[in-house]
């Protein structure tokens, strides 16, 4: 008995040892295979995506419209106000007449630099050497009571930490920090409910952040976008 517990004991060691000796570039490979691999996300080019956001016990609907590396546009409807945030590869506006605004109002350049990040529908870990990224692997932690491998992607002033599922590669968390009004503040969106939309993609449908709770009813694909949405 004593052995046969000294053998299991080993086999458990040999496991934690293998968990924690991923490579990054492995953590990166299996996180690439677990969205559908690297020639299923060359080919996403746009992404429309509709839902909720639950934040102070409203649901607001929320469209997001993305073109790969040339736009987003996010639309919201508030109160009976259609407000909206969009970007382009140069610059980016605000319009939330829900808080008084009168007229689009050019993004400020630090907000702009900060989210100028989200035109990358296929993911920062993706191809991420041609990108300008480096990464680091830091020792695993739980998220949410699942093992998560750690990695730290830089990009100049640029940080952000990524928690990816050791047993499926998805992402599970993302935490970062955000200089606002001169303050630094931690910034973390949490990712669930993932599965394949229509054409094969695979997405979180549901995201939280400070924000509130994002919840995507339907996510559709590589749709044809006039890209004007994009510009003020």
């Amino acid at each position: 008995m004593k052995t046969f517990k000294s053998i299991v004991a080993a086999a458990l060691c040999f496991i934690t040892i293998n968990v924690s000796a991923q490579t990054a570039e492995e953590i990166v490979a299996k996180n690439v295979a677990a969205l559908g691999g690297a020639e299923k996300l060359s080919a996403l080019k746009s992404v429309k995506m509709e839902g909720s956001l639950s934040v102070q016990g409203m649901d607001i609907p929320i469209t997001i419209t993305k073109v790969h590396g040339k736009g987003m546009r996010l639309d919201l409807e508030i109160m009976g106000t259609s407000n909206y945030q969009l970007m382009n590869d140069k610059t980016g506006w605000v319009y939330l007449p829900i808080q008084q605004m009168e007229s689009p109002q050019e993004m400020p350049a630090e907000q702009y630099a900060v989210a100028k990040s989200q035109l990358d529908i296929q993911g920062s870990l993706y191809n991420y050497k041609d990108k300008g990224y480096t990464i680091e692997k830091l020792p695993n932690e739980k998220v949410d009571g699942k093992d998560a491998y750690k990695l730290k992607v830089n990009k100049g002033a640029e940080t952000v930490f990524y928690f990816i599922d050791a047993t499926t590669g998805l992402t599970l968390k993302s935490a970062s920090k955000r200089e606002v009004n001169g303050q630094s503040i931690d910034m973390e969106t949490t990712y669930s409910d993932y599965k394949k939309n229509a054409d094969g993609f695979m997405f979180p449908y549901s995201t939280t952040s400070m924000q509130g709770t994002l919840t995507f009813e339907k996510i559709a694909t590589n749709l044809a976008v006039d890209e004007k949405i994009f510009t003020n």
